[in-house]
């Protein structure tokens, strides 16, 4: 098989496990954590001190799903107040970020190359983001970083209804010790992946590990979390965990995968496109409400939640008020000090026992605060 754009859909049979069910004191969290964030009306425009507020719009609302809100709380063992101070920190670092105005034409010239490819989808139906640092082809600096989200976000985009996470492939091939500037900016987006994007690490399948990369991980191996341990998979046989029609042929696949840029990513950017329009389409027609359910948004077989918009609030509401909760109140404004920017790191000969490092600590253990990577 031969392909040069991404593939639209899962291999037949490769489907999400459906969500647990929220216990009775997680769906009261929940329900005050939607009252909450529906009396948001604007976030700081920035990190800085004294930052301006302005009011949320179109694009964060859809933002914060139903789904969304439970990663926040999932990643905080259900702490209200750590989920609120998360989520508003990661609002505020999209806008300072800007990753809602990244375009494919200011990002095109970072992936020439392809040095990030999605491609395929893995057993469970998680898009499937090549990480191919052998492919690096510009200097360190800002557009590194931004491209890295850019195609995080596209990834996100290609999700099958029910699916949160994503899998990440890793090949080391052909990547030197000394000077490799990509395997540093690739440690940026797990740090990013850490603070901002909790709960989308399904699998991480890293391969043709050097040497020295091999020996930090067995280092740090006591260390790892035991969640996180189960989903970063060393040098394993890729065909395990992806279908062979959905894998590259150099990764052990039946995909005879030549990357052209001409092709590849206007045909991204195309596919992404169109699949975002149709979700801001359902939204709108929904109610454009905080905390619609990603199913029925990116076009499952669930109804819509913001259907009864007026309802809807007023259940949340009496839940709130039922269980002893004041009703939803303007939330306090937020200290510039709970906004976490992930750090820069410098490439280099480290780059990737710090690349490695990054990976393990993707999934913060529940209950943990987040905490800046090192």
């Amino acid at each position: 098989m031969t392909t040069m754009g991404p593939i639209p859909e899962p291999a037949a049979g490769c489907t999400p496990a459906p969500p647990a069910a929220l216990t009775a004191d997680q769906q009261t969290k929940y329900d005050q954590f939607l009252a909450e964030v529906r009396a948001w009306e604007s976030l700081p425009a920035s990190s800085a001190k004294g930052a301006e507020s302005t009011p949320l719009d179109d694009n964060e609302r859809l933002w914060m799903t139903r789904e969304c809100l439970l990663r926040y709380l999932r990643a905080t063992k259900w702490n209200l107040a750590q989920s609120s101070t998360r989520l508003r920190s990661t609002a505020v670092w999209r806008r300072e970020f800007g990753t809602e105005k990244l375009s494919a034409s200011y990002i095109s010239p970072e992936n020439e190359k392809g040095k990030q490819v999605q491609l395929g989808f893995d057993k469970s139906g998680r898009p499937c983001l090549y990480l191919l640092p052998q492919n690096q082809n510009t200097k360190p600096g800002p557009r590194q970083v931004e491209h890295l989200v850019y195609m995080l976000e596209r990834t996100i985009d290609l999700h099958p209804p029910g699916q949160e996470s994503l899998a990440l492939l890793i090949d080391f091939r052909n990547t030197s010790s000394g000077g490799t500037p990509g395997l540093g900016i690739a440690k940026q987006v797990l740090d990013i992946l850490q603070n901002h994007y909790p709960e989308r690490l399904g699998r991480a399948l890293l391969t043709h590990l050097p040497w020295y990369v091999s020996m930090f991980l067995k280092a740090i191996n006591p260390f790892i979390d035991p969640v996180t341990k189960e989903k970063i998979k060393y040098n394993e046989p890729l065909t395990d965990h992806v279908p062979a029609a959905q894998l590259m042929k150099a990764s052990g696949g039946d995909i005879d995968f030549k990357y052209d840029h001409d092709l590849y990513w206007p045909a991204l950017e195309k596919l992404a496109a169109e699949r975002r329009a149709k979700r801001v389409e359902r939204w709108e027609k929904a109610g454009k409400v905080i905390g619609e359910s990603e199913i029925y948004l990116w076009g499952g077989e669930e109804s819509s939640i913001g259907g009864g918009q007026a309802a809807g609030n007023a259940a949340v509401t009496d839940a709130a008020v039922s269980i002893g909760a004041a009703a939803p109140v303007e939330a306090a404004p937020l200290s510039n000090a709970a906004v976490v920017t992930p750090p820069v790191h410098a490439p280099g000969a480290n780059g990737d026992a710090a690349l490695a490092d990054g990976v393990a600590k993707l999934d913060v253990k529940d209950g943990e605060p987040v905490k800046p990577a090192a």
